[in-house]
């Protein structure tokens, strides 16, 4: 409740609120859909397990789980990519911003990065169906992920696990690369400023968003940057909760209730419902 509160509150704030209409909060409303979607992927069926004695799913709901949470997953990580890229030219190219980010751009980097994300999605989600599963049938999971998925299948997997591997370097590596040489080009334009207060302004702008990346990127690459499911364990799972539900969870508070623009917004809104925290 407390994500998909926190989500929706930042994506009708920004629709809402005239101010936010800038790229860097319409692409902040775009992840923040993004993350409720991906969210009621996992967390309904993941809490319906955990109250009941009957933890089962059908192949092919289990099959949809894979497809959505991977598309929801791999745009994440794009529009990651695609946030470090409108910091950049914010803060390298402040005077061609206007023109460089203007909202056709924006809505056709939105556009690939959801069209990305659910062909890495679909491709992924072929490899692992498409093998032969007549053995054991429980997942060593709460939810249909690849890895506890395609050690039940009851054939080789070595050449679609390898193919998979190299699917998930390209769409964690190339929007982290990207992520890097922006945040490399935008911290020589900061060390260029001459006043100190200009400096914490310009880094300040910044900081959400790598705190988000660092925690995002860095569980990811632990659970799907290995060229085996063999080495699947416990551990995965601890790791797998930080960026299903620790990371929807703090992307609202992080990106957006830190921000006075945002936080302004907010009582803005609740002003015009005539809803005000002292009636609680």
């Amino acid at each position: 409740m407390l994500i998909l509160s926190g989500n929706i509150t930042i994506v009708t704030v920004i629709r809402q609120d005239r101010s936010l209409h800038i790229p860097m909060y319409f692409f902040l409303g775009v992840l923040s859909l993004s993350e409720t979607c991906y969210t009621l992927v996992i967390l309904p069926k993941m809490l319906i397990n955990l109250l009941s004695l009957l933890r089962t799913i059908s192949f092919t709901n289990c099959a949809i789980q894979m497809f959505f949470f991977l598309g929801f997953a791999v745009t994440n990580c794009m529009l990651l990519g695609v946030m470090g890229y409108d910091r950049y030219v914010a803060i390298c190219h402040p005077l061609r911003y206007p023109v460089l980010m203007r909202w056709q751009v924006c809505g056709l980097l939105a556009a690939a990065c959801a069209g990305a994300g659910f062909l890495f999605s679909l491709a992924g989600s072929l490899l692992v169906f498409e093998l032969p599963f007549c053995g054991p049938n429980k997942i060593n999971h709460y939810f249909c992920d690849i890895s506890p998925v395609i050690r039940l299948a009851c054939t080789d997997t070595s050449i679609n696990e390898l193919l998979i591997f190299i699917g998930g370097v390209l769409a964690l590596m190339v929007p982290l690369t990207f992520i890097c040489i922006s945040y490399g080009f935008i911290v020589r334009t900061i060390l260029r400023i001459p006043s100190a207060e200009g400096k914490r302004k310009a880094f300040s702008t910044c900081a959400s968003h790598l705190t988000v990346v660092i925690v995002h990127y860095g569980c990811a690459s632990f659970v799907y940057l290995r060229p085996s499911a063999k080495y699947s364990s416990s551990k995965d799972r601890l790791v797998t909760v930080t960026y299903t539900v620790v990371t929807p969870l703090l992307n609202p508070m992080v990106y957006s209730f830190r921000n006075k623009d945002v936080q302004v917004a907010i009582r803005k809104v609740l002003g015009r419902v005539r809803f005000y925290p002292k009636a609680l």
